[in-house]
């Protein structure tokens, strides 16, 4: 097993960062680790979550890239000047369960020639999928996973964040063959309190502690 979780997106905005807050707070003991940060205004996304949870300084480790604009990670690094590169990407060596929340999704680009999930596969760390449950998600969660699947990286399971749609939800777990996580339903207010709660409610936290045992 790993003491990492990585938590990837089936495409942008579909509420990884949120997720990965929560599990900072169902998981007392963790880290967060957003290993490229491709945009930094209004926020980081290292920010978003801290502010979110008010967890103490020390819980947040520092990006290994932090790029200006909020774009595919190879064109931030470019615009940049500067060039992503995997032997930079290695796993913080820490004791504490480690949450990484990936730039973007499975297969987007950090380089011209290395992709997230290269850097999946040699983590080799659960990856959590993170899915939205609107038009759309069947077919990028389905692909996802087989690109995982693909590549040997182990699946922790797809945990769908937004309005309740029983049918994706019921659907996309038994034709990929991976466990549900629950859902993260959609908070009209974002808070600390109010999101470990819909965390405890909602998601089967006890199966994502069993992925760091």
């Amino acid at each position: 097993m790993s003491n990492a979780l990585v938590i990837a997106g089936t495409d942008t905005d579909v509420g990884k960062t949120l997720v990965s807050a929560g599990l900072m707070l169902c998981l007392p003991k963790a880290l967060y680790w957003k290993p490229v940060q491709a945009g930094t205004e209004p926020q980081t996304d290292t920010d978003a979550v801290q502010r979110i949870t008010q967890l103490p300084e020390e819980r947040f480790l520092p990006e290994a890239y932090r790029l200006a604009t909020p774009a595919s990670p190879h064109l931030a690094a470019r615009l940049d000047g500067t060039e992503v590169a995997a032997e930079m990407l290695a796993l913080p060596q820490v004791t504490a369960p480690l949450i990484v929340e990936s730039a973007g999704g499975v297969m987007v680009p950090l380089n011209e020639h290395l992709l997230n999930l290269d850097m999946f596969a040699r983590w080799g760390a659960p990856v959590i999928l993170v899915a939205r449950t609107a038009l759309g998600t069947i077919n990028h969660s389905l692909l996802s996973i087989a690109a995982l699947r693909a590549r040997d990286v182990p699946i922790g399971g797809i945990l769908f964040s937004g309005d309740a749609h029983e049918e994706n939800e019921r659907i996309i777990p038994a034709l990929a063959h991976v466990p549900s996580l629950g859902r993260l339903p959609r908070l009209e207010r974002i808070d600390a309190a109010g999101l470990h709660l819909a965390m405890q409610a909602h998601v089967d936290i006890a199966a994502i502690e069993a992925l760091l045992a």
